[in-house]
């Protein structure tokens, strides 16, 4: 591994004061993009000609003198599932090369180029969301920066390994299930996940529209408050974002944790655990001060029930491509949206009725604390094409495990900050931390807090 890159507040006071021009900061994330990209296979898209214009007129405003935003010439780059003007939304598959570019920028892209943030390109993922490795059959795997063997996770890996191999200070992702939590722990970046219904997903090709949110991935947690805060807000657009006001998180992100109740999730979490999640897990809590547990009700009911609602709602979306082309999908999601398509109604119902009962004992249990800890993912990142991992001395599928324990969270819609815990030699690991529904803030305090104790840490990747 090797040292810290520039964070977004430096780059934004330099382009904001004059030391560096957007263009010039731009050029150089694109020429590390064309170094890199050989090897990690992050992009699908290099937007050179948007990102040099967008650029150039950061650098113009400043010229005349006009305010820059809190983004000011910060180079960024989004997973291929969000609409980005002039290009086909690919969500991962071949079937959406065929559909016309895009005619506008979706919501999140517009409010950052607002910010003053300069869009690079699209980056690679998993078929239409539906996996945890970035092994894509149409655009090849993803490669984990850390070790170009291994899997960067899913379904937002490019966006996991943009970030860690240096090659943008943050990157915009998509979680059903885990898609920006599990690519975070493998790769080593902070990431997050928001309360379900905060971000604006309009502009984004859906998944499964009941549990899709958008975040970001970056290199510290105050690059994520950084980038959050600006692309917060109500909109008509999508029906599913909450009507509240902006709550802004980066104000909040050094207060600390004095007075915050902290417990580590035990039972499940601590059951399909190995060895190495429950350490970096460990180091977080003693760090944290945090000496009670608690047990998350009926959590291995809800991934089975996340489970159902996937594939079902899934199947729906894709059912006339199921039917007239299957042989365009990716082997593994064609067979898993096939097999939602014979779900009964019945399983899907019942899958919400308990989903709605879940919500309310989590409610409730976020009486009693104010932030619970979990594994992020069971192991660090398996080797390309690796079909099986072992965890608590069992030998499981790699694909559908990796997103053992973000499953039950997401489930539930609760606001989540994925964690690289700082592991010296060793591959990358996350945890989980995660809070009642609306407060970022706390889950962005706390992962700031584990910085401050050199304890999380996202440095780039030295392949």
């Amino acid at each position: 591994m090797s040292g810290q890159a520039e964070s977004v507040a430096a780059i934004a006071a330099a382009v904001c004061d004059g030391r560096r021009s957007a263009l010039e900061v731009t050029q150089a994330a694109l020429d590390r993009i064309a170094k890199r990209e050989p090897t990690l296979n992050a992009f699908t898209a290099v937007t050179t000609e948007r990102a040099l214009s967008e650029a150039a007129a950061v650098d113009a405003a400043r010229a005349a003198g006009r305010p820059l935003g809190p983004l000011a010439g910060v180079p960024y780059a989004v997973k291929n599932l969000f609409d980005v003007a002039g290009l086909p939304t690919l969500s991962g598959s071949k079937i959406n090369r065929e559909r016309a570019p895009a005619g506008r920028d979706g919501c999140l892209i517009r409010r950052l180029q607002a910010a003053g943030a300069v869009l690079v390109g699209a980056l690679n993922m998993d078929e239409y969301a539906y996996g945890f490795t970035t092994e894509n059959t149409h655009y090849g795997p993803t490669r984990n920066p850390h070790d170009p063997k291994r899997i960067a996770g899913g379904s937002s890996g490019g966006s996991a390994a943009a970030v860690a191999g240096g090659e943008v200070p943050f990157t915009l992702g998509s979680d059903t299930n885990g898609s920006i939590r599990v690519p975070s722990s493998l790769c080593g970046t902070f990431g997050l996940k928001p309360t379900f219904g905060r971000l604006s997903r309009a502009g984004s090709f859906p998944f499964v529209a009941s549990l899709d949110h958008l975040g970001p991935f970056a290199r510290s947690a105050a690059d994520l408050a950084a980038v959050y805060d600006v692309m917060q807000g109500t909109d008509a657009d999508d029906p599913a974002c909450a009507q509240r006001a902006v709550e802004p998180c980066l104000p909040q992100i050094d207060r600390g944790i004095a007075g915050l109740r902290i417990a580590v999730a035990t039972d499940y979490f601590e059951m399909n655990a190995g060895g190495e999640a429950l350490s970096a897990l460990s180091l977080a809590a003693v760090a944290l001060g945090a000496k009670s547990t608690v047990v998350i009700p009926e959590a291995a009911r809800a991934r089975a029930a996340a489970f159902v609602i996937t594939a079902t709602e899934g199947a729906n979306l894709h059912l006339p491509n199921l039917r007239r082309r299957a042989q365009d999908f990716e082997p593994l999601s064609r067979d898993r949206l096939l097999a939602g398509a014979l779900v009964p109604a019945s399983w899907y119902l019942q899958a919400q009725r308990f989903r709605q009962w879940y919500s309310r004992q989590l409610a409730e249990l976020f009486s009693t604390v104010d932030i619970i800890l979990a594994p992020a993912t069971p192991v660090s990142a398996p080797l390309i094409g690796q079909e099986t991992i072992e965890i608590g001395g069992k030998t499981v599928q790699t694909r559908p495990n990796l997103g053992l324990f973000t499953q039950p969270i997401s489930f539930a819609g609760l606001p989540v900050a994925a964690v690289p815990i700082a592991r010296a030699g060793k591959m990358p690991l996350g945890i989980q931390v995660i809070a009642a529904p609306w407060r970022e803030d706390l889950c962005l305090r706390v992962a700031a807090a584990l910085e401050a104790a050199g304890v999380a840490q996202a440095p780039v990747a030295a392949h």
